[in-house]
This record gives structure tokens, C-alpha cells and sequence, in this order.
């Protein structure tokens, strides 16, 4: 069986933090009949044993971590950063992006690269992240006849999201760019780079020589991500 944990009625990121205390504390310290739960953007699903433990007592459980954990520290974040190749053969649909929201290429980079983004929850496929932060101006349809393989990498936009394709797959996005960092890589010893509760920052790459550097440096292991450590805000 199963119930869900609403924590609030929007999408936001302090809401999204007591998603992510729910789920530490879950983790840390177990609830009698658990053994699984799914964070969403707002909620948690969590799976019980009813011969081990009533709805009522999860429930009670639940209220109770919360309590105790009415939020994760947000002394400090972790921003990655994601150095990224706008437009060009890597970016085909940012042409149809700055038209779509009456400006230039130019400025699609500058306001898709000037926002740190929120992972909110991580899913669809291995080491995808659910991005919250795009400035709605950047918003665009996504296309009407999806691609039948996407690049490991890319970037795109699709309605209000933004996000980065970890592996090969098809996909409807509008793609802007693409990154040389591996989100995903089983053959690391932690295969997915990001974490929910990190954010995301894309930092455009000025060359395609650039790009391929990168490209080769995470190929032979030896790209090290910039991981940065800052103030969160209140």
C-alpha cells in the first residue's frame, strides 16, 4: 500500500526543501512497515507494509520526522557547473527559441546562463534532473514531431523546463546547446552527478575547440566538474 505526504500546494523551493527533509530522515531513520518512497516536487510517495504497520501509523510517523526536521540545513548549497556550447550544430532549435521569445541568440545564452537552477527531483531516466528557475520569457512549445534519439548531453527547453539529457533517448525538446560533462557514467563510482537540492549553473563555452577539449578531458577521466560551495539564500 501506499500514501501520500503533501507538503504543500506549489512549486517552490522552500516546499521542495521539506521534500527533501521528509526523505533524509526516511533514510537516516526508517519508519516501521516503509520500504520505499518517491519525492515528486511537492510531495513524497511512500510505500508500507499493512500487515507491518496501519496508515495511521505511518501517518503519525511521517508528522513526526517533520517535526523534528522542519527543514535541511540551507546554511550553504552546491552549484555545478555545466559548461555549455550554445547554438550552432549542437544547439539546432535556439534560432526558433529567441524567435519564439522575440529576442536574439545572444540573449537566450546571457538569460538561459544567468539563472542558477534548482534540482528538484531526479527521474525519467538515469541521472535526468528536474530543473525549476527558467525565466518564464524562455518558455517555448515543444516540437511537434519529437526526435527519435537525442545526444547524451544536450540541452533543452520544453514549456517552463529547462534540462540536460543524460543519455541517448528520444525526446521533444528544444535544444539550445549541449555540455561535454557526463551526467551519468556507470563507470564512475558514483555514476549520477547530480543530487536533488543542488543547483545547476550553465556556463557558455566560447569555441567549438573549447568544447571538443572538455569533451576529450571527460573521456579520458580526466575532467574534474566545478563544484561550487556558496551561501544559500534565505
Amino acid at each position: 500500500m501506499a500514501l501520500v505526504a503533501e507538503l504543500g500546494d506549489a512549486i517552490s523551493p522552500a516546499i521542495n526543501r521539506r521534500v527533501r527533509s521528509l526523505t533524509d530522515a526516511l533514510e537516516e531513520d526508517g519508519v516501521p512497515g516503509v520500504f520505499d518512497f518517491l519525492p515528486t516536487y511537492r510531495s513524497v510517495l511512500v510505500y508500507f507494509d499493512p500487515l507491518v504497520a496501519t496508515s495511521g501509523e505511518v501517518q503519525d510517523s511521517i508528522e513526526r520526522l517533520l517535526q523534528r526536521a522542519q527543514s535541511t540545513d540551507t546554511s550553504t548549497r552546491n552549484v555545478v557547473h555545466l559548461p555549455t556550447l550554445y547554438g550552432g550544430d549542437l544547439g539546432p532549435d535556439i534560432a526558433f527559441v529567441a524567435q519564439h521569445s522575440g529576442i536574439d541568440e545572444q540573449e537566450v545564452i546571457r538569460m538561459h546562463s544567468g539563472t542558477d537552477y534548482l534540482v528538484y527531483m531526479m527521474g525519467f531516466s538515469p541521472g535526468f534532473a528536474y530543473l525549476g528557475g527558467l525565466d518564464e520569457r524562455l518558455a517555448t512549445p515543444r516540437l511537434q514531431s519529437p526526435r527519435t534519439e537525442i545526444p547524451p548531453g544536450a540541452v533543452g527547453i520544453a514549456e517552463t523546463q529547462t534540462g540536460v539529457y543524460p543519455v541517448a533517448s528520444p525526446g521533444g525538446w528544444q535544444l539550445i546547446g549541449r555540455t561535454p560533462v557526463r551526467l551519468f557514467d556507470p563507470a564512475r563510482e558514483r555514476p549520477v552527478l547530480l543530487n536533488a537540492g543542488d543547483y545547476v549553473r550553465f556556463v557558455p563555452i566560447e569555441s567549438r575547440e573549447h568544447y571538443d577539449d572538455i569533451f576529450r578531458q571527460v573521456d579520458a577521466g580526466e575532467y574534474v566538474v566545478d563544484v561550487e560551495t556558496e551561501a544559500a539564500e534565505s
